[in-house]
């Protein structure tokens, strides 16, 4: 449906990356939904409707931003599962990351991951990469996650 904005689902641990991730986000002008959980077993709890997230409604487009560094469930086993499950494997995932081991990077695409993005260390080049990712969120289209059409 037009007009439906794409919920942005950021699973990250550290409560500053979080921050930066949201604000700059903000500043490049996104207005999409975003929603924060802190590991990857609240992101699958999300994108899978259960835990604290058991009910919610799946109404439109979802696009998963993962950390691969991540207490309970890291990003990575959070993606194997999101991207195995039938109904959900639809639903695109980015790594968003420090983690630049090209092995991790591999892996993360042979799951199928859709995007990997490495999290520069330096802050003016972490703000500047997700004022970036922001523009590209800006124009991308995601399915709707319930994948009505």
């Amino acid at each position: 449906m037009a007009g439906e904005l794409l919920t942005i689902l950021l699973a990250e641990d550290d409560e500053g990356h979080a921050a930066l991730v949201q604000r700059n986000l903000r500043r490049a002008g996104i207005a999409n939904e975003l929603v924060h959980v802190k590991d990857g077993q609240e992101a699958l709890d999300y994108v899978l409707q259960g835990g604290a997230f058991a009910g919610r409604t799946t109404n439109g487009p979802l696009l998963v931003l993962l950390d691969i560094n991540m207490p309970r469930i890291d990003g990575v086993e959070a993606l194997r599962r999101i991207k195995e499950n039938e109904l959900t494997n639809q639903i695109p995932v980015m790594m968003l990351t420090t983690t630049d081991d090209p092995r991790e990077v591999e892996r993360c695409y042979e799951l199928g991951c859709s995007i990997y993005v490495t999290k520069p260390v330096a802050y003016e080049a972490f703000v500047e990469a997700i004022k970036q990712l922001g523009l590209f969120l800006a124009i991308i289209k995601v399915p709707r996650e319930d994948h009505k059409t």
